[in-house]
């Protein structure tokens, strides 16, 4: 089929016999139909028979002839083209072509070393380039401020090699279709947990991750018992510090409000269902979180389109109970798991290491699309009990059959290598560790037509943006044949409910109709958190599920959907607050770093920002206090003796650095001036004085010097290293000192709390006031 190069012109040219809408055919031209050059080459018909010949050829491992095979590949074909069923992305992308990587889930380990931290970092660029996406759990790597032992010098900490990883997923563009997308976990209990939690707070910072925190049950119940609980230094296994459990809850409910991030995973109920636990244990999840994983295991998912399965009333009545045709559907299930088993074996791996861990376990992520679509044919309101117990009952059919199928391909090919030692050893033979999982459908619903997963309608109608700015209206199929059914459609009311995208408000429409065509926004958080919860049930790997709130939702109500999702063995937890990503951080004058909407608590983690804005909106620098105290520093170079100077603000915070070359004149006295006063310029705008270092520290110029024992490789080496001797004297913040504890054990106090006045503690590379909560990483 490569052989075969028909250049398709335009993209009415991709009309097909198929029932594709116009946006499934723009999804489909531009990620997915093969291209020569920049000339697309194939029709969504060749698409799905280039896949379906690929997949069903892995019937010849299992001693199968050329007419089953032929008989399979249209069997397969029949299902793709009709939309019941679609294979993740990377399966129709790169099914029969040379690439040949079909999964789109991964985890790597990242293990506390430098070897192991970049050879994440290069494998993970080989998935990303091949259309996968990868987690990592961070939470083996030694805390900020750790020794390191090879060298003796200071860990930076898991979140600095984030950004690491960060920036090499950013280079990366996924075969010019798709770019790389990230998980990246830590355990709650690890000592640099608050640094991690706060690290999404300035929007531009490690874009290409998604966040979660690994919840233990020790932790959750120590919450629940307002209990503090234990950081372990995952190097020494040592107890580094105690925390107060529920002020670090706040602390993620509350960065949940403002940007959806961290989310959440219950990492023990995530092992409690790892069904081969002799082969190791689940750290972390792929991206979107539906799909637990061992390091260096992969998953491939595909999603049976719920919205065929539904009997259409012809001459007759249909009694509710008869109106889903669950023949059908077990067919279809047998089918998918079938082909999502041959997907394993055809698959060109991106590593050896993956290859061995899937293979030993074959597992696979069979899920669902068009539940929403399935209950509004149904007639049945997302929001009701009606909709939980259907939810309950169709997902177990699905597993049921799903389990037959993989019992029935264990018996023709053998189980899973992996099965001896596994949860299943003494109560059934399976082809797959896991069978089900229910995964964000993205582009794959747009290509069915259908709604988004297990998600509600996120809207009725919408405005599309086409070419030259043309407006259109989009509205949903089933809502615009009611309407025009029952009389009240008009091009007026669809521009109207586009405005809004709900028709809760809307009088003009039946209130039968209103409780049938709900939005994302229409249900509350519980809803949304019961809805996965029944899914949960029966997945046995996890269920990705956005809790939508309302822009006026509090941090209480986001904290009362993450005890739900526990209460009701949710595996995970990601929400969105309406507009929070697109809010003003800072606003004009000396304001809180959150919005003013968050009046009725006010969160002891939350961060005081006292930046000032102009009229534009950019930063001001702080004036210069009339008096202004430091001390000079004399660091030789290669070009001679510099002093450097330091000064402190009346908080007792650096401030700005001036310079002096020993000569006078010439190049290096202006450029060493000109550094100084832009790192000057940096602290007055509350720039880490840490980032500061990092960037210059290490710099080479072509005369170095040695200074007390210390290489000195340029002026702006010696700065740097200037500032960090005045950060040893100020507790790493550029604040003063205080005094210990008492109890033997030496913390650095920085400072007085800016919400309270109590002392701040240096911890874990976040200042901490033990008064309040408040804390700035």
């Amino acid at each position: 089929m490569e052989s075969t190069v028909i250049v398709v012109q335009n993209i009415e040219s991709l009309q097909s016999e198929l029932n594709l809408n116009n946006n499934a055919i723009k999804v489909l031209q531009k990620r997915y139909l093969k291209r020569v050059g920049t000339e697309i080459v194939e029709k969504p018909e060749d698409m799905f028979k280039r896949v379906a010949e690929t997949v069903a050829k892995s019937d010849f491992n299992y001693g199968k002839s050329n007419v089953d095979v032929e008989r399979l590949t249209q069997v397969f074909y029949d299902l793709l083209s009709s939309l019941t069923f679609l294979p993740n992305s990377p399966t129709l992308m790169n099914a029969g072509r040379e690439l040949g990587q079909l999964s789109a889930c991964f985890v790597l380990p990242v293990e506390d070393s430098m070897e192991s931290i970049f050879e994440a970092v290069k494998n993970s660029a080989l998935i990303h380039k091949s259309g996968g996406g990868t987690g990592f759990s961070f939470s083996k790597l030694r805390p900020k401020g750790d020794i390191v032992g090879s060298t003796k010098g200071i860990s930076s900490g898991p979140i600095s090699f984030m950004t690491v990883f960060d920036a090499a997923t950013e280079t990366i563009k996924q075969g010019g279709t798709r770019r790389g997308a990230n998980m990246g976990i830590l355990r709650v209990d690890h000592p640099d947990i608050l640094e991690f939690i706060t690290s999404k707070e300035q929007e531009k910072k490690l874009n290409n991750f998604n966040i979660s925190v690994a919840l233990t049950d020790g932790f959750m119940k120590a919450v629940q018992k307002g209990e503090s609980y234990n950081l372990i230094n995952p190097r020494s296994k040592k107890v580094e510090k105690s925390l107060p459990a529920k002020e670090v809850f706040d602390l993620i409910t509350t960065h949940a409000w403002k940007n959806g991030e961290p989310g959440i995973v219950f990492l023990d109920r995530i092992n409690q269902t790892n069904p081969t636990p002799h082969v190791g244990e689940i750290e972390s999840t792929n991206p979107c979180g539906e799909q637990p994983l061992l390091s260096y295991e992969s998953c491939n998912l595909g999603s049976i389109n719920l919205s065929k399965f539904v009997k259409k009333p012809h001459n007759g009545y249909i009694a509710p109970n008869d109106l889903i045709d669950w023949e059908s559907l077990k067919l279809n299930v047998h089918l998918a798991v079938h082909f999502l088993d041959n997907v394993i074996d055809i698959n060109k791996f991106p590593l050896p290491e993956i290859k061995e861990k899937t293979m030993g376990n074959r597992k696979i992520g069979l899920g669902i699309m068009g539940w929403a679509d399935m209950l509004i044919q149904l007639g049945i309101p997302y929001q009701s009990d009606s909709a939980i117990r259907l939810a309950e009952e169709l997902m177990g059919f699905i597993q049921k059959e799903g389990r037959a199928a993989s019992a029935k391909l264990a018996e023709e090919r053998g189980t899973f290598p992996n099965y001896k030692g596994s949860i299943y050893e003494s109560a059934i033979k399976l082809r797959n560790a896991t069978i089900t999982t229910i995964a964000p459908t993205g582009t794959l619903s747009i290509i069915a037509g259908c709604s988004s997963g297990i998600e509600p309608l996120f809207a009725v109608s919408f405005v599309r943006n086409v070419l030259d700015n043309t407006k259109l209206i989009d509205v949903n199929p089933y809502f615009e044949e009611i309407a025009r059914q029952r009389g009240f459609w008009s091009k007026k009311l669809m521009e109207d409910i586009a405005n809004k995208g709900s028709i809760a408000e809307f009088k003009e429409i039946p209130g039968d109709v209103k409780q049938i065509f709900v939005t994302a926004h229409d249900i509350t958080p519980d809803v949304h958190i019961r809805m996965q919860s029944a899914f949960q049930r029966y997945v046995d790997n996890a269920v990705s599920k956005t809790v939508n709130f309302p822009n006026n939702a509090t941090k209480h109500d986001i904290e009362d959907v993450f005890l739900l999702a526990y209460k009701l063995n949710c595996k995970g937890v990601t929400v969105y607050r309406d507009g929070s990503r697109e809010e003003q951080v800072l606003s004009t004058g000396k304001t809180k770093q959150i919005t003013a909407s968050i009046v009725e608590d006010k969160p002891k983690f939350e961060e005081i920002s006292t930046k000032i804005l102009d009229k534009s909106g950019k930063i001001v620098p702080k004036e210069r206090p009339e008096v202004i105290k430091g001390a000079t520093y004399r660091m030789t170079t290669g070009c001679g003796n510099l002093y450097v100077t330091i000064n402190e603000d009346e908080k007792g915070a650096i401030f700005e650095i001036f310079t002096q070359m020993g000569k006078a004149g010439g190049c290096a006295a202006s450029q060493s001036e000109a550094i100084g006063r832009l790192i000057s310029l940096a602290f007055r705008v509350d720039v880490d004085p840490e980032e500061i270092v990092t960037q210059l520290k290490g710099i080479r110029c072509h005369s170095p010097a040695w200074y007390k024992g210390t290489k000195i490789y340029s002026c702006s080496d010696a700065l740097a290293k200037a500032i960090e001797k005045a950060l040893e004297k100020k507790g790493k913040n550029g604040h003063a000192n205080g005094n210990g504890n008492g109890h033997g054990e030496t913390k650095m106090i920085i400072g007085a709390c800016p919400e309270c006045g109590g002392a701040v503690e240096h911890e874990g590379g976040c200042a901490v006031c033990r008064d309040c909560g408040f804390t700035r990483c």
